[in-house]
């Protein structure tokens, strides 16, 4: 979780990988994190938090926080409730969906058109509930992100380099996200991969035919970066 100023609403989502929701989830949260409301939201790690990470534990018992789920055994809420504090709002995309009307929404690696709306409608959401918890009125969605320096998403995070594949690949939030890991004793190993991938990919678009590429790369980057801070 970056360090960022206080006033920030938390944003812990269960991605789901093997579903379509699951993708929704991802998409929604990131066009919130990079676009609707960047200075207002942080992104809370979910497999860190299950794990008994305890910034992400400690950050949703004092602030108020959204728990996004692709469906409804809203893995999210539940964990929030039984490590720190009831979210302070709960959003099930399944649910959006039936209000929607969107049934078909693609697959967990290709939405559909309906798929990507429900994604634009899940993040408003998020957008407007964050609103209410900051007790701020509520703004057009359709506002420009705001101007910062960083990647062309307008995210504003600083970025790194991994080689993946042979290539050099940017990353979103790559240096804060391993500076975190660094702070909480993680080593270099599968597991703390699999916690790397999970953050990375709320930043990032991480294609599922790459995972392991990616994985691979997070291991050697992680592993550098702990040689270069000593």
């Amino acid at each position: 979780m970056p360090d960022l100023p206080r006033k920030k609403v938390g944003l812990i989502a269960c991605s789901g990988e093997e579903r379509a929701e699951g993708t929704v989830t991802r998409r929604a949260v990131r066009q919130v994190l990079e676009k609707l409301r960047p200075d207002d939201t942080v992104t809370l790690c979910l497999p860190l938090f299950l794990a008994g990470g305890e910034g992400e534990r400690a950050f949703a018992r004092r602030y108020p926080t959204i728990a996004v789920d692709g469906c409804d055994e809203r893995c999210a809420a539940r964990a929030t409730e039984r490590y720190s504090a009831r979210p302070a709002a709960s959003i099930v995309v399944t649910e959006i969906a039936k209000e929607s009307g969107s049934p078909d929404i693609g697959t967990a690696r290709r939405l559909n058109g309906s798929g990507l709306r429900l994604a634009d409608t899940a993040a408003a959401r998020i957008a407007g509930e964050t609103d209410r918890l900051l007790q701020r009125p509520r703004r057009r969605i359709t506002e420009p992100a705001a101007a910062a320096g960083g990647c062309s998403c307008g995210s504003g995070l600083p970025q790194g380099t991994l080689r993946i594949s042979g290539s050099d690949v940017r990353v979103a939030g790559l240096p804060i996200i391993f500076a975190q890991a660094r702070e909480r004793g993680l080593e270099p190993n599968a597991g703390t991969a699999a916690v790397l991938l999970e953050t990375v990919g709320i930043y990032n678009e991480v294609p599922a035919d790459r995972k392991q590429a990616w994985t691979d790369a997070l291991i050697q980057g992680y592993a550098g970066f702990l040689e270069e801070k000593g």
